[in-house]
């Protein structure tokens, strides 16, 4: 079988118009997974020595990688400075996250734990970084390193996201935080949870379109909030499966009513008579 050479042609031509540079996702898992032991698993040597040489090697991956993007050496290491400069203050947020799991969640017996097998750690690690290079505007790589979270973890939360202090995501597969969301302090987020938005057309891309979480809320397993004017309000409990397009005011409880009923011997309703 043969490929047309006006096939070859038009690829080449696409490929020839790319403004960045040859990307090797490979290399950004590499990154992300060193970076992730430096800061927080232990390692052969922990000398202060050992740390310097292991943050010089992850400045330089850093700035092949962004270099690949840019092609501009004067300003990938402007960005690269700028993301280490930052990285004090990432640090300080991923150990509030880690006490916050130490905190409330029973089945955490220690920190070390949460660092080793905890995958929405993982994915709230991720969306930092990634967030802190979104900020800084540099094109492609922070999309690129929250996709790897993505496919680690299951849990889908975009760079954009603003996402506060204290933030436990508790399972986590199938959780979906969309671009524009924004996210309190102590937000506790349960598996499958969606935050999105109600209308995906593309004249919607610069405006607010995820809903506002407020301190304090918990959101339930399986529960849609859609909207960029959807706010759910301080200290309010989103019970699962729950779908929500509306402001929830503080101190709310949001839920729905399951029913029990004991069977007898009259036949089951439509809705339930199926097979699988």
């Amino acid at each position: 079988m043969s490929v047309s050479n006006h096939l070859i042609e038009r690829i080449h031509q696409s490929k020839q118009n790319k403004t960045h540079g040859f990307f090797d996702r490979a290399r950004v898992k590499v990154f992300v997974t060193e970076l992730y032991k430096v800061l927080f698993l232990p390692q052969q040597e922990n000398t202060t020595d050992q740390l310097k040489q292991d943050f010089e090697k992850l400045q330089d991956h850093l700035f092949n990688l962004i270099h690949t993007i840019t092609g501009d050496k004067d300003l990938t290491e402007v960005q690269v400075n700028a993301f280490f400069e930052g990285l004090p203050k990432i640090y300080d947020h991923l150990n509030q996250d880690a006490q916050a799991i130490l905190e409330f969640d029973p089945a955490a017996g220690s920190l070390e734990e949460i660092h080793l097998a905890y995958p929405g750690y993982f994915a709230t690690y991720v969306y930092r970084i990634s967030h802190q290079l979104w900020n800084q505007e540099v094109p492609v790589l922070p999309r690129v390193i929250s996709e790897y979270a993505h496919s680690k973890t299951g849990i889908d939360i975009h760079p954009g996201a603003v996402i506060g202090e204290y933030f436990f995501i508790d399972h986590g597969t199938g959780i979906v935080i969309g671009e524009t969301t924004v996210i309190g302090n102590h937000v506790k987020i349960y598996q499958g949870v969606t935050l999105g938005a109600l209308n995906v057309s593309k004249e919607k891309a610069n405006q607010k379109r995820h809903p506002n979480i407020e301190d304090h809320v918990i959101i339930y397993s399986g529960a849609t909030i859609l909207g960029g004017n959807t706010t759910i309000g301080t200290e309010s409990i989103i019970g699962g499966n729950v779908w929500i397009t509306q402001d929830v005011p503080p101190n709310s409880l949001v839920y729905h009513k399951s029913e029990i009923k004991i069977k007898d011997n009259s036949s089951l309703p439509e809705s339930l008579t199926f097979v699988i």
